[in-house]
């Protein structure tokens, strides 16, 4: 551990610039035109010069090593973080997700509220052990699909749904990159280390009450707002629907048929044998071989399959058109809004370079970049870069949509569309049990498992390299590297001692909670300004050092910076999915502060006081 010294006078100059230069890096981390690799390179490029060109002397006479600086490259957190994510991608790309979407997009049907708090818990369970990203674009289909159904904005549910997932993160060791980033750095600052379910009970209590917060309050409190490009409604479609023997519908009549639809479908002709038509009566007797054509949206037409026992085309007989796979049209074309997912191939590329039509056979007719629509034919679009929560109004038909909803680098924002899904699933659920069975049994460190899992998974074929590659993000990587750099410059300069050293002297005569809790509160409000990864690898020895001039435990003081650095709940840049619901929903940053603030004081005061209890910081 580092040892406490009894006295601190002003910071040497070394540790003057590198305090100096965590305050710009955390004003860098704010900029929004600024990409966050780029403060992140300048960061480490600053310290690698500065302590090239100006050596630094440890208290022992030695000279501190500028390549310790690069270590943060082959840290065990980071790998893990990087392999961690490519086992993610590959549960998105395999759809072994899909039968849950299946049964809580049925489930919406029955009970909605009762619905709405599965999916809040359901959101929350899986991002404790799975990274939130896939996890928001697995449940935000389903619930844009549910304000389809019900003529309600979506505005209702996204915003809870997305707040809950950063919830669930905070329960286990890898449940984010911030806390297995938190766990590193304080093991090896002599912590000994987290068991994965360590800290799972206090976020559990806490995240009961912010449940039952986003559960029955928020959508009250929360105004209805247009989603993005609102005035493309759902396309009505129409479609025969070919009845199969022994199906629901075989010997039914019409009148039993929309009884079991719940009185929705509209049945506009029936077609018996060679173009025979037959008057849509109630009492008419429906037959193996009846073709019914109905008009209506994608995902009800889907359901009608599904309910009656049946098969869907899309020309005037079973013959003509495309029967092999092509459920139905709208001429040949349909039209989809679809997001930007951060980290894919489109992220932070030019609008002209992106060649939608080439790769994918879609038109770009609209984008709606962080509240401003730009339609795609005005004059400059092709200069305007694509980011991360991007919404983008394309057209094209039925197969392209479904190749892009395989390739995992668009989100498509329609609920009729099905889940990608291939005989792999299963495996890769297999692998990502394994990977998070073994780490918490301790029978490997999660590094070493994630890692064996991205081997199985490429091995297997779940994975494509290519699709492994594009999984990492370099944003993510570079912040980690030059957060842990900057943490490192902290510690060996003594910044950090002294920056532990002012805390607790401004807090001089409080209790030790009222101190855990001051700095909790201090960690969220950082994490919803700049990176959370970055306020996480900072405050930590920080923590440290706060909790050995206290003569307190550690590990309180080390998880109020994991729970801190969690909280990114009241600014849509906080973390990456609050861009993707924030455009999916069509929300203000109004929202999010309404929304977040409270829910922010919710959890910091469940945290605080049961730190407190468990730990006795009376």
């Amino acid at each position: 551990m580092i040892e406490e010294q009894v006295a601190i006078g002003a910071p040497q100059p070394h540790a003057i610039a590198v305090l100096l230069l965590t305050l710009i890096a955390l004003v860098l981390f704010t900029r929004e035109r600024i990409p966050l690799q780029t403060s992140s390179l300048f960061v480490l490029c600053a310290l690698l010069v500065g302590f090239y060109l100006f050596p630094y002397h440890l208290p022992d006479g030695s000279v501190f090593q500028v390549k310790e600086f690069f270590l943060g490259f082959g840290n065990e957190a980071l790998i893990a973080v990087s392999a961690l994510m490519i086992v993610g991608q590959a549960l998105v790309r395999t759809g072994a997700m899909e039968p849950i979407g299946r049964f809580l997009a049925k489930v919406w049907r029955v009970k909605p509220s009762l619905s709405f708090l599965l999916t809040l818990v359901t959101g929350a369970v899986l991002s404790a052990f799975i990274n939130n990203t896939p996890i928001v674009v697995l449940l935000l289909p389903i619930l844009i699909n549910v304000s389809l159904r019900t003529g309600q904005s979506p505005s209702r549910t996204l915003l809870p749904m997305g707040l809950a997932t950063l919830l669930g993160g905070m329960a286990t060791t890898i449940g984010t990159s911030t806390n297995l980033l938190v766990v590193k750095v304080a093991e090896d600052l002599g912590m000994p280390p987290f068991g994965m379910f360590d800290f799972a009970r206090p976020v559990a209590i806490a995240a009961f009450f912010a449940i039952l917060y986003l559960w029955l309050i928020v959508p009250k409190i929360l105004p209805e707002r247009e989603p993005p490009l609102h005035d493309t409604s759902p396309r009505v479609f129409t479609a025969q629907l070919e009845i199969l023997p022994g199906g629901f519908a075989d010997g039914k009549t019409l009148a039993e048929i929309r009884d079991k639809t719940g009185g929705e479908i509209n049945v506009e002709r029936i077609i018996r044998g060679d173009n025979l038509s037959i008057t849509t009566l109630p009492d008419v007797e429906i037959k193996a071989g009846d073709r019914l054509v109905v008009s209506d949206t994608a995902d009800r037409l889907r359901d009608y399959e599904v309910e009656l026992g049946g098969k869907l085309y899309a020309g005037e007989n079973p013959g003509e058109g495309d029967n092999t796979g092509e459920p139905f049209k709208a001429g040949d074309q349909s039209i989809a809004e679809v997001v930007v997912i951060g980290g894919s191939t489109l992220d932070r590329v030019r609008v002209g370079d992106a060649r939608l039509n080439s790769k994918y056979g879609l038109r770009l007719l609209a984008i709606h970049s962080h509240g401003k629509e730009t339609q795609a034919r005005s004059k400059g679009v092709n200069d305007m870069v694509l980011r991360a929560g991007d919404v983008l109004l394309v057209q094209g038909d039925k197969k392209a949509m479904q190749e892009v909803k395989n390739a995992g680098t668009l989100l498509v924002l329609d609920g009729g569309e099905e889940l990608p899904h291939t005989r792999k699933a299963p495996l890769a659920l297999l692998v990502m049990a394994l990977v998070v069975g073994t780490a918490a049994i301790g029978v490997m460190p999660i590094a070493v498992s994630a890692v064996l899992g991205v081997f199985i998974l490429v091995a297997t074929g779940c994975l494509r390299w290519r699709d492994a590659t594009n999984a990492l993000s370099t944003q993510v990587i570079l912040i980690i590297v030059a957060s842990l750099a900057l943490g490192t410059a902290l510690i060996k300069t003594g910044g950090a001692d002294y920056l532990a050293h002012v805390f607790v002297t401004v807090t001089d005569g409080l209790s030790p909670g009222i101190i855990l809790a001051m700095l909790i509160f201090f960690m969220a409000i950082l994490t919803n300004v700049v990176s959370n990864n970055a306020a996480a690898v900072i405050g930590t020895p920080i923590a440290v050092s706060i909790a050995q001039r206290l003569g307190m435990p550690i590990e309180p003081f080390v998880l109020g910076v994991l729970f801190g650095a969690n909280m990114s709940y009241a600014t849509p840049m906080a973390y990456q999915t609050n861009l993707l619901v924030m455009n999916a929903g069509g929300y203000k940053f109004s929202d999010f502060v309404k929304v977040g603030v409270p829910l922010t004081l919710l959890v910091w005061l469940v945290l605080s006081a049961v730190l407190t209890w468990v730990y006795h910081l009376y």
